[in-house]
């Protein structure tokens, strides 16, 4: 499945979005909000050829600064700590692999929101990401499979058990959709849903390679706090 064909074209058009003028608007003070966010990743790599695997489960958490200077229309800018990766899925046998890579990731946000007390609003645009470190949890010898007689090394792709991330930055897409609740004129909290995926191989890849692709892929779900300093 080729999403960077689409995912380039709508971050264009939604990021466009964001510098166009709201017909009829004639006054609005703008909005410049600091906050602080945090919650869990579900998160997989999108192999070919396929790595049968589930879920692996992490933590976000993060700094955010956003400006609002139209009716609808704003700008965030994020830094986040976050834990992606892998986990394998090996149906009946008993083993379990997770591979945990840990990110400090920056994404540029076109923000677009509908309501005033309530809000309901929608996050899309490009996010960096630099890669601070990797950990593996295995209950089997992942770097000596042959010695494991019962291993089903003809049913699954293994070669990814001794690579290590080969790119230590990514960049990629994200979109998210949630809600944003006032307490009172400067504070508010929100709850938001993220989907990222990943532009760049995390292993090495390519058509002469084990792997021809290893995009990250994760689903985000955050809670966060806004204090508005203007």
């Amino acid at each position: 499945m080729n999403m960077k064909k689409y995912l380039l074209p709508l971050l264009v058009v939604l990021t466009s979005m964001a510098s166009l003028p709201v017909s009829g608007q004639t006054h609005y003070s703008s909005n410049v909000a600091v906050g602080v966010k945090g919650g869990v990743d579900l998160s997989r790599v999108s192999f070919t050829p396929s790595v049968k695997q589930g879920f692996a489960m992490g933590c976000n958490a993060g700094v955010t600064f956003r400006y609002i200077e139209e009716n609808h229309f704003g700008l965030i800018a994020e830094v986040n700590f976050e834990q992606r990766g892998w986990k394998e899925d090996f149906e009946e046998y008993p083993y379990e692999y997770t591979r945990t890579l840990n990110y400090i990731q920056i994404p540029f946000l076109a923000h677009i929101y509908f309501g005033r007390r309530g809000r309901f609003f929608f996050n899309a645009g490009p996010e960096i990401g630099f890669m601070i470190g990797e950990s593996t949890k295995a209950n089997f010898d992942y770097n000596n499979i042959a010695s494991i007689p019962e291993f089903p090394s003809s049913l699954r792709t293994t070669y990814q058990y001794q690579m290590a991330a080969e790119n230590k930055v990514d960049f990629g897409i994200s979109a998210g959709l949630g809600g944003e609740f006032s307490i009172s004129r400067r504070n508010s909290i929100y709850i938001e849903g993220r989907f990222y995926y990943g532009l760049g191989n995390v292993l090495k890849s390519g058509r002469t390679e084990n792997f021809r692709g290893s995009n990250s892929m994760s689903i985000m779900a955050s809670v966060g706090y806004w204090f508005r300093i203007k």
